[in-house]
């Protein structure tokens, strides 16, 4: 196999082509359905259409929080926190944007009327982000005064202030489980409507959880993409969900992960043999998957470690391709664009 560099995974994307806004309706996207030998353009709502009964839909049922958090150093300098996650009692891991970095024990006034003490660096004495105690004379906890006091942390490429259109539509509508600074945007697709279609047609759904990082938007910068480091985050695979994925690979259906998290997830716990816990696992091509048959996903970065794990999932050259046919047929980019259909590319 031939040894990819950074280069490979980069492309010319027209910057009117980044979606700013959600489509109308959530299954109003479109779908590039780039299963077959060439590309056919669909709408989202056709995905039941596209799957069999017997097929196990795993979505991840993470909630984004209202990570965003603003605030001023005693000396009236203003900062901005994005907590990446909250640890034991009162205290998070958060990235601090700052003019002039604060020494330890200073206490910050945020913005909602609480205070965060910054205890040190995380993870440890080199590491980039920090660690803070959260106080507030209501003996709110840190999810409490996020949702409060917070704003939705909107991917670096989408430029307005958060919203309520935000609010609601950064969010799919089953998430669950609180801890994630990025929504898992494949699934952000799917509502109501289209999961009981689904489900009529026998096919089945499965949960993992884990948690979107900020680092997930952070752009590859070595060339050798062997160098890279990837960041960690928090993952788990529920005993009925190991259940399900082991009963439909026994009556042979295809279990289809909805969004490059999920397969991050389904394969980290492969690998690992644990069900829960951080990974860094970073799936460049020659990767060899031992779940996942189908994807469903969204329109990634040009150079991330995301355009790298859909190169290795379905085929570098098909995949570049199905990007080229994107961006000459105007498809919507990126968090809140259009999505692609695909499956794994045979050994």
């Amino acid at each position: 196999m031939r040894a990819f560099t950074l280069s490979d995974f980069d492309f010319a994307l027209p910057p009117e082509l980044v979606a700013q806004h959600p489509a109308t309706e959530r299954t109003s996207s479109r779908l590039l359905d780039g299963t077959g030998p060439a590309p056919v353009d669909r709408i989202f709502r056709n995905l039941p259409s596209l799957l069999r009964a017997g097929d196990l839909l795993v979505f991840n049922d993470t909630r984004v929080v209202k990570a965003r958090l603003f605030g001023e150093k005693p000396t009236g300098g203003k900062l901005e926190l994005l907590v990446e996650r909250v640890l034991q009692g009162q205290e998070v891991v958060a990235h601090m944007k700052v003019s002039k970095k604060p020494p330890v024990g200073t206490t910050l006034d945020m913005v909602g009327g609480f205070r965060a003490t910054l205890l040190g660096r995380w993870p440890d004495e080199d590491g980039a982000l920090f660690r803070f105690a959260f106080e507030s004379d209501t003996g709110e906890n840190p999810y409490m005064l996020m949702e409060r006091c917070g704003h939705v942390p909107l991917p670096p490429y989408i430029t307005h202030t958060d919203s309520a259109e935000d609010e609601s539509r950064y969010q799919t509508v089953f998430a669950r489980v609180p801890g994630a600074v990025a929504a898992p945007t494949a699934a952000l697709h799917f509502d109501e409507g289209l999961l009981a279609e689904l489900e009529a047609r026998g096919v089945q759904r499965a949960n993992v959880t884990l948690h979107v990082g900020a680092g997930t938007f952070q752009p590859v910068k070595t060339e050798n993409i062997a160098e890279h480091t990837m960041h960690a985050e928090r993952y788990e695979v529920p005993d009925a969900t190991q259940r399900a994925i082991a009963q439909c690979k026994a009556r042979g259906g295809r279990i289809v992960a909805v969004g490059t998290t999920t397969v991050r997830t389904l394969e980290s716990w492969a690998r690992s043999g644990e069900a829960s816990g951080d990974t860094r696992i970073f799936i460049t091509p020659g990767f060899a998957f031992a779940h996942v048959d189908l994807l469903v996903t969204n329109f990634h970065l040009p150079k991330s470690t995301l355009m790298m794990l859909v190169s290795a999932f379905a085929g570098y050259e098909r995949v570049m391709g199905l990007y080229a046919h994107a961006i000459a047929e105007r498809y919507r980019f990126f968090s809140y664009g259009d999505a692609m259909l695909l499956e794994r590319q045979q050994d």
